[in-house]
């Protein structure tokens, strides 16, 4: 199985996004986005705010309540020359995104540097306008993913949050091309958003409103959340000639004890809003499935890595037998909570175990989140685009939306 996806190209999924289509701004209204609903091979439109009435009543909806940090800094020097530093992921003294948010000065994050070239040595300095406060960072060694960098900062008791929303910037994507505005940090933010960590929005999340998550409860749709902190990896283009050669980026997620016996309940459909929702939830069955086998050790902090489901050997666990193995492992280790990691990759052929039907926006051509649309769609995918673009869809993180539905493969 590895061996035939990992020879995918990503050229072979692509499409022509013309610029005007991708959406710089969001909507006035979050829920007055379009919706494109695809169901038993027809293609739909419909609003967003309606989205209630096309999930079946007694589905469990996922959704992921990690909350945007202003990861973006800008720095001066002395010449004049800007340099910019993108948070990427903590080093040191701890490497888990949430304790490191919340702990003090000094810290050493992996950066993004733009402008490298002009800050050769030196440290770099932010003073907040009434002098309460000010940030300094000194450039470290350089990374295949960019530079370790020092930030320490007066005083020393403010956590790194606190700095990051005072002196930062919304992280927004590369192909929203304008500067970051002071709306953004609310319009770039679901209203659901609790848990600090990501540098990019989950932006299926972007559309709702609590007017929306009450007409969902409203005809008994259950709600569910996860905890996936989204890296910048998420924007890494497939560059490499083969999917094979594609090294996806690993990001950092919570789940809940009481999340995992609320799957094991569920008897209808399991929506996931947004990719980042499908693949922590498709990392959990096979998490549990490695525990249930026997082929994974979970005492500790867990990884699920990029080709774990490709390269399984011997029967598959179903969906019941994988998520009690999980959900006992955490109840033997008196674990409300379980912490890992998953740079699980997502492609066509791959066979999904726990997402019934998935809301997400239209991305990027040629990369990991449309391979994993095309994994869930299948081909149908090209004619979905297609529509979307002959009728006026808004494209990627400010854009619209899509309501795909499928039959799972994997035995209940």
């Amino acid at each position: 199985m590895k061996k035939k996806v990992s020879s995918l190209s990503a050229k072979d999924y692509t499409y022509q996004l013309p610029d005007e289509r991708i959406a710089s701004y969001p909507l006035p209204e979050r829920d007055a986005s379009k919706l494109l609903v695809y169901k038993n091979g027809v293609i739909r439109d419909a609003a967003f705010r309606n989205i209630a009435d096309e999930v079946e009543p007694g589905s469990l909806m996922v959704f992921n309540n990690t909350r945007v940090v202003q990861a973006r800094l800008e720095f001066f020097k002395e010449t004049g020359a800007r340099i910019e530093i993108f948070c990427l992921q903590p080093e040191h003294p701890r490497r888990d995104v949430a304790l490191a948010l919340s702990a003090g000065s000094p810290q050493r994050w992996l950066c993004l540097v733009g402008n490298a070239r002009k800050w050769k040595s030196g440290t770099l300095r932010i003073t907040s306008p009434d002098g309460s406060f000010t940030l300094h960072a000194a450039k470290g060694e350089r990374h295949a993913d960019g530079y370790m960098t020092d930030f320490s900062w007066q005083p020393e008791g403010l956590s790194f949050a606190q700095v990051l929303e005072m002196a930062g910037k919304t992280p927004l994507p590369p192909y929203i091309t304008r500067p970051a505005e002071q709306k953004d940090k609310t319009t770039y933010q679901t209203v659901f958003a609790r848990e600090e960590g990501s540098v990019a929005a989950p932006t299926a999340g972007l559309h709702f409103t609590d007017e929306v998550l009450r007409s969902l409860k409203d005809k008994n749709i259950s709600t569910g959340y996860i905890t996936l902190h989204v890296g910048a990896g998420t924007f890494k283009p497939v560059t490499a000639d083969t999917i094979g050669g594609h090294h996806m980026h690993a990001e950092q997620f919570v789940i809940e004890k009481a999340f995992v016996k609320k799957l094991l309940e569920q008897k209808s459909k399991i929506v996931t809003v947004g990719t980042t929702c499908m693949r922590t939830l498709e990392s959990l069955y096979w998490i549990g499935a490695g525990i249930a086998a026997g082929k994974l050790q979970a005492d500790k902090r867990v990884f699920l890595s990029q080709w774990a489901p490709y390269e399984w050997q011997g029967e598959r666990p179903d969906k019941k037998t994988a998520l009690s193995a999980l959900y006992d492992h955490m109840d033997r280790q008196s674990k409300d909570t379980m912490e890992g990691e998953t740079a699980l990759i997502i492609v066509p052929g791959y066979d999904f175990a726990l997402t019934d039907a998935l809301v997400t926006n239209f991305h990027q051509p040629g990369s990991t989140l449309l391979l994993l649309v095309a994994a869930f769609a299948g081909e149908q995918w090209r004619e979905i685009y297609a529509h979307a673009l002959d009728n006026g869809y808004r494209f990627l993180s400010y854009g619209d939306a899509c309501l795909f539905y499928r039959e799972p493969r994997i035995n209940k």
